[in-house]
């Protein structure tokens, strides 16, 4: 990952991701892949996601993060 400012930084990127209401409040956010890729990485991203117990779903170029650790069921 090339240099970037403080404000930019992989740590801070996520700390800012968690602090919308929808995460606070245990809901669903989204974010660009590549935006993931950029700021942090997929790997460390995914880390993290799991430390935190919160599942991630791929689609159309989107990571779809369930801020919560309830199960998850596919209905269709």
């Amino acid at each position: 990952m090339s240099s970037l400012p403080a404000y930019l930084s992989a740590d801070h990127w996520v700390a800012h991701l968690f602090t919308s209401q929808a995460a606070r409040e245990g809901g669903v956010i989204r974010r660009k892949v590549r935006d993931v890729e950029r700021f942090v990485g997929r790997e460390p991203f995914l880390d993290k996601m799991r430390r935190r117990g919160f599942p991630v779903v791929e689609n159309a170029g989107q990571f779809v993060i369930f801020c919560n650790r309830e199960p998850l069921r596919r209905i269709v």
